[in-house]
């Protein structure tokens, strides 16, 4: 017998990733993270029929998220990196002999930059 379970879906033979169980007083189809152990009345489910998983009509399907496996991105995390990236391609601003030698006086923690890497000064000094 294979240590790893297998998608209880007829003809596949995908390694499983959620648990289904039903519960039939309520209606409801709790779809949850793979179960310690495989129970009688549960269903082993891969990640494709995990995510394409509909109930009968009038149920619903109750979705439990696993806190320990890694979060999709989200639209804001994406916008976000697209700015960090846009900031990072543009041209830095050279020093005109000006004293500080270049240095940006927006920013009075930073004292001295190198390339990408910037110096800066403690918040207690």
């Amino acid at each position: 017998m294979s240590p790893v379970r297998r998608c209880s879906r007829t003809a596949c033979g995908r390694p499983a990733v959620a648990t289904l169980t039903y519960v039939y007083a309520d209606s409801t189809a709790v779809l949850g993270p793979l179960a310690t152990y495989a129970e009688p009345h549960c269903y082993d489910l891969c990640a494709e029929h995990s995510e394409r998983l509909t109930a009968p009509r009038g149920w619903e399907v109750v979705r439990l998220s696993d806190p320990s496996a890694p979060s999709r991105p989200s639209g804001d995390d994406l916008e976000a990196l697209a700015n960090a990236v846009r900031e990072a391609a543009r041209p830095q601003e050279r020093g005109d002999g000006s004293p500080g030698g270049g240095r940006r006086t927006a920013d009075p923690m930073e004292v001295a930059r190198r390339g990408h890497l910037r110096v800066l000064r403690s918040p207690d000094s």
